[in-house]
């Protein structure tokens, strides 16, 4: 059996920083622990008063007696550590698959309830999908939109649940598009704009298959000051019209949203394949700066949780140098 003291020590240690840090920056969904030793391949985050534990496939084999009690033990751990409850722990395990994980339901139902997150609120629910809501490596990057949109027009690409366009609205955008193909979590995204007082007139849900939208959106002449895309790794979504693979489209996606954006515009692309590898013409045609270091929040320090760019027209960039 698996010593389980060296996975509670890493746990204390964790919490004792990153409690205060939580904090003092207002919030109140955060990730405690991630794969930090091998043996215990877990993420465990913190929403409100609540725990969210993933447990990754590693392949490994144990009996099904020894593996029940490892994770009794796991769990055990987790509620003497953080003080909560057994029923305040959320258990999911993740298998290795491809997919749109995110959108995959669990068989549970749980119950949505609201975390705040620097001054937002955003309806969460740890139990009927493999995700929760909100994914929380973004929060840095969310805050910088937040910062920056006053004024400006938004558009929210694979928006999922529309918490980048939450951000936005309440940082003044003018006006907002949240795209995304799922009328689930479009419904969702109504759900987080109701609960932050976020006007449907100026900001509009839109349902759709991205590469359409970008097309139709062009041929309109739409523009926007400011662009998200956070698209998954791989989707074969039978609503869609073909498959998603990120490694080999993304580059048509940020032409396409490149084509929408204002010459003194900034488009933000993420994404979340841990072996991705930026196109070298996306840095030849247009002025790229990596932020991945700035937009990994600290919670999840060491992390390769995603890579994200900063993209900007090359005359805008050439202008703002010269200045």
């Amino acid at each position: 059996m698996t010593d389980i003291t060296p996975f509670a020590n890493r746990l204390g240690k964790n919490i004792k920083h990153l409690m205060k840090w939580a904090k003092r920056n207002n919030i109140e969904a955060w990730r405690i622990y991630d794969r930090d030793i091998p043996q215990f391949p877990f993420a465990v985050d913190v929403y409100g008063d609540q725990i969210h534990l993933q447990e990754y496939d590693t392949g490994w084999l144990m009996q099904p007696e020894e593996y029940e009690a490892w994770l009794a033990d796991v769990l055990e751990a987790i509620g003497f550590v953080t003080g909560f409850a057994p029923e305040q722990i959320h258990l999911k395990r993740r298998e290795r698959q491809k997919g749109l994980q995110q959108y995959e339901k669990t068989g549970k139902t749980g119950d949505d309830f609201v975390i705040t997150e620097n001054g937002r609120k955003f309806w969460v629910n740890l139990d009927k999908y493999l995700d929760t809501g909100l994914f929380l490596d973004h929060r840095n990057t969310r805050k910088k939109v937040g910062e920056t949109a006053a004024g400006k027009r938004f558009l929210n690409l694979f928006s999922y649940t529309g918490s980048f366009t939450v951000y936005a609205a309440t940082g003044g955008a003018v006006t907002s598009e949240t795209v995304d193909l799922s009328n689930t979590y479009l419904e969702w995204a109504k759900r987080n704009f109701e609960l932050n007082g976020i006007n449907p007139e100026q900001h509009k849900i839109v349902r759709a298959d991205v590469f359409q939208y970008l097309q139709n959106a062009a041929d309109e002449g739409k523009k926007f000051d400011l662009i998200v895309m956070d698209p998954p790794s791989f989707s074969n979504s039978k609503k869609m019209l073909d498959i998603l693979d990120i490694q080999r489209d993304h580059k048509k996606l940020i032409d396409g949203a490149m084509s929408l954006l204002a010459s003194d515009g900034i488009l933000y692309f993420s994404n979340n394949l841990r072996s991705f590898v930026l196109d070298d013409s996306v840095s030849e045609q247009y002025a790229v700066k990596d932020i991945s270091k700035q937009s990994v929040p600290d919670d999840f320090r060491n992390k390769k949780i995603h890579q994200c760019w900063e993209i900007k027209h090359k005359v805008a960039f050439l202008i703002q140098f010269m200045k």
